[in-house]
């Protein structure tokens, strides 16, 4: 071929090549990496709640900064996004359609739901799209009654559709945790939680379904089902969440399971809730075999056990429960103990109320554990006539945990019923109303944040008639103006809900923060990407990963706080068996908190196991310091409390903390 075709050739190559247009390249994969500079502003506008900023990146050609975008709206919550977030779930990509459904079910709004089964990805012939899943649970989350129908309806997914499965199981879980059940859905539900064909997590959904759910109808065999279950089941977090739930049958043959269960099961927080479901039976028949369990090897088992009595105890049992405290017994059980023998003995038992309330005395003198101090008190709480004592031993102390102790004391005398508040008092009643009313206005007028709030609410109990007792209510609006926001806006919000209910007004709005925290990316993006976090307490080191791309905001805040050492001698102030232990509190009595807060980000995650980490609040976006672990799967606090690290090492120190152990230092391994 000679030269000037060649040339020829070339030129048109290139003319042809200059008219059609370049192919622009289609980006599907989603990519958090917190030193993008486009994704830190994405996360910026999140934390400030800019709507119209974060609108205008669902156009974003990165499927990234869409999902980043998207997923805000999950944490905000803000109804007036629903209509943006339905386009959003024609999405190209899964994760960005999946966070839209997420998103649309946190808002929690009735709407248009069917945009959510319009949405529905029918094609997806192998179950495996997330965002379907997504859809099915946000319906739960948001629908209807006939939306209800029309999930317990359905019945073509098989056991090896697992992410469709577990979307299913979790909107009627959603359902249910809204007050919303069909006969249907429950027994959908039982045969996820007992049928071994399906996978263990649709397996833990549908017994925490059973766990969780109130007022459940069951099916005529539901107790020989759910028996049968706990007999074959091996995973312990689905055999704690059954026993609920055969609780809740109340026949004799699921009580009779429970008991035997009782004496041969070997994980702790199982027998913990065993002994929870057998409230549901008359004391009489189940009070033998919780009576041995006060002497369990396990503290939270034992306790549990001794906290049933506080509960459900009677007048009959009240010497019983008095006399077990001689034995040797962990402190908290023994204080159960006294609680009880204290709620439940009659009156005219006087010589053993005197001797026990003058052993609880004893017991604050000569203690040097500010908690115990503090659960004696709440003992001493459950006989009236020590209310001045009370007063005079706690509101002056120096310990913050006693000073709030005392005034839950108080409130608790004041919690009594109408008529039993008289016939206790007998022809005083007038008199010792009135002085309890003083002295809980004395609580909030000294302006401690944790006295303030228990006081507050002590005062809002119609049942206590504190509505017109007291001689004027200027003194709460000024202690009202006196607290610090936003570390006190959890006391704020609940001493102004007194102020408007003793003036006959309606209930106020909770205050929210408002934004006073910015997130510091350069905390991120110093941390290696394999980083651990190790909780050195007394017991022993509980090891964590942190989840920065569920958190960013989060993660960056509790670096900062272990650099400067925040969290050095800082006590457990809160464990409750098979729940949570919770620290960080600067008071040591969970009204504690510094000079600002974060806001809430609540991806879509569950806190399907145990060992979660989670931010502790007073409602969204008033997040500080305090921070909790879960002892077992707890998905009722799914899309309300952050999620940012899991426990990887260390569980059994969690599950040995007890209440007033230290945390003597946080440091990055």
């Amino acid at each position: 071929m000679n030269k000037p075709i060649l040339i020829l050739i070339f030129f048109s190559i290139l003319i042809f090549s200059n008219c059609v247009p370049p192919k622009e390249e289609v980006l599907t994969e989603v990519n958090l990496d917190f030193q993008d500079k486009t994704l830190q502003k994405v996360y910026d506008f999140q934390d400030k709640q800019i709507l119209d900023s974060l609108f205008n990146y669902f156009r974003h050609k990165d499927p990234t900064y869409r999902y980043a975008a998207v997923m805000a709206f999950a944490s905000i919550k803000k109804e007036t996004a629903l209509d943006s977030l339905y386009l959003m779930l024609g999405d190209k990509v899964d994760e960005v359609k999946m966070a839209a459904a997420y998103a649309i079910g946190q808002i929690g709004e009735a709407g248009d739901e069917q945009q959510l089964i319009n949405s529905f990805n029918t094609y997806d012939t192998l179950g495996q799209s997330k965002a379907n899943a997504a859809i099915l649970e946000a319906i739960g989350k948001c629908g209807d009654t006939d939306m209800l129908q029309f999930l317990s309806t359905i019945s073509t997914y098989q056991p090896t559709d697992t992410i469709l499965l577990e979307g299913h199981a979790w909107g009627l879980y959603r359902f249910a945790l809204r007050q919303m059940l069909s006969a249907q859905g429950t027994e959908k539900m039982i045969d996820y939680a007992t049928n071994l064909a399906y996978p263990p997590t649709v397996r833990l959904i549908g017994a925490n379904y059973l766990n969780r759910a109130q007022g459940l109808s069951f099916p005529a065999n539901a107790d020989k089902v759910l028996s049968d279950a706990i007999s074959k089941e091996d995973d312990p977090n689905i055999r704690m969440a059954l026993v609920i739930g055969l609780g809740k049958t109340k026949t004799e043959d699921a009580m009779q399971k429970l008991i035997n269960q009782l004496n041969i099961e070997p994980d702790y927080r199982v027998k913990c809730n065993i002994i929870r479901a057998l409230s549901n039976f008359d004391y009489n028949q189940v009070y033998a075999s919780i009576f041995v369990a006060v002497k369990d090897k396990s503290l939270p088992v034992a306790l549990t056990a001794a906290n049933y009595f506080v509960q459900n105890g009677n007048a009959r049992g009240g010497s019983q429960y008095w006399k077990a405290t001689r034995d040797t017994l962990h402190w908290q059980v023994e204080l159960a103990l006294y609680k009880a023998a204290n709620k439940h003995l009659p009156f005219y038992f006087s010589e053993s109320i005197k001797a026990i309330n003058w052993e609880l005395k004893q017991r604050i003198q000569q203690s040097n554990n500010p908690y115990e101090k503090a659960e004696a008190l709440r003992a001493l709480g459950e006989y009236g006539w020590n209310y001045k004592y009370i007063r005079d031993n706690s509101f002056l102390s120096d310990k913050p945990i006693i000073r709030t102790a005392g005034v839950e004391a108080l409130a608790q005398i004041c919690n009594k019923r109408t008529e039993d508040f008289r016939k206790f008092f007998n022809i005083s009643y007038r008199r010792v109303r009135k002085e309890l009313s003083n002295y809980l206005l004395e609580a909030i007028v000294n302006g401690d944040a944790g006295m303030t709030y228990e006081a507050a609410k002590a005062l809002r109990r119609p049942e206590s008639f504190f509505k017109g007792t007291l001689d004027s209510l200027h003194l709460l609006d000024i202690a009202l103006k006196k607290l610090s926001l936003p570390q006190e806006i959890e006391t704020y919000n609940e001493l102004n809900k007194t102020i408007a209910y003793l003036k006959g007004a309606d209930e106020p709005k909770p205050l929210t923060p408002e934004f006073n925290h910015p997130i510091d990316f350069r905390v991120l993006s110093s941390i290696e990407k394999n980083s651990k976090i190790n909780i050195q307490t007394t017991k022993g080191d509980i090891k964590l990963e942190l989840l920065p791309e569920s958190a960013p905001g989060t993660v960056a805040n509790f670096i900062q706080l272990m650099k400067i050492d925040h969290f050095t001698g800082k006590t457990i102030h809160r464990v409750v068996p098979n729940f949570v232990m919770q620290g960080g509190c600067p008071r040591g009595d969970g009204y504690g908190s510094l000079d600002y807060s974060i806001r809430s980000e609540l991806p879509n995650l569950h806190y399907a196991s145990e060992g979660y980490v989670g931010m502790a609040s007073a409602g969204n976006h008033t997040e500080c310091t305090q921070f909790f672990i879960t002892h077992s799967p707890t998905p009722h606090l799914d899309g309300n409390y952050t999620i940012f690290a899991k426990v990887f090492e260390g569980m059994d120190i969690v599950h040995e903390i007890e209440i007033g152990d230290i945390i003597e230092k946080v440091e990055i391994q």
